[in-house]
């Protein structure tokens, strides 16, 4: 019966291992990808503590405080330095988006070139 909660357990995280490991990859922020390898840190903290239950070793334990103290202070250090991020720009915008937006800033473009002109007397 061990050996099955064992195997079980082992699977569960692996699975949440490359889920979070595909899920940092694919981010779009740098706070997605902050919280995937969080995830990843504390997968391996209970890794570490599913080897040690298994094998009755409590030396371990104070390796796993330590990786725990350490995900702690880097998600805390990613989240104080993260730049805020505008509403949409932490998204991956579609082609059509990329398009318009193009056509918005050369017409802006094109709108100031003209204004100079004016302002200095070439157009009428």
């Amino acid at each position: 019966m061990n050996d099955v909660v064992v195997a079980v357990c082992a699977v569960l995280l692996l699975t949440g291992a490359v889920l979070a490991v595909v899920r940092a990859e694919r981010g779009p922020s740098i706070l997605d990808r902050t919280v995937a390898l969080d995830i990843v840190l504390t997968i391996m903290i209970a890794g570490g503590a599913l080897y040690a239950s298994l094998e009755r070793r409590t030396d371990i334990v104070p390796i796993l405080v330590v990786l725990s103290l350490v995900g702690f202070v880097g998600s805390v250090t990613v989240a104080r330095f993260a730049s805020i991020e505008p509403a949409g720009e932490g998204r991956v915008r579609t082609r059509e988006e990329i398009a318009a937006e193009e056509a918005e800033r050369r017409r802006l473009e094109e709108a100031d070139t003209r204004g100079d002109r004016r302002d200095r007397g070439e157009v009428r």
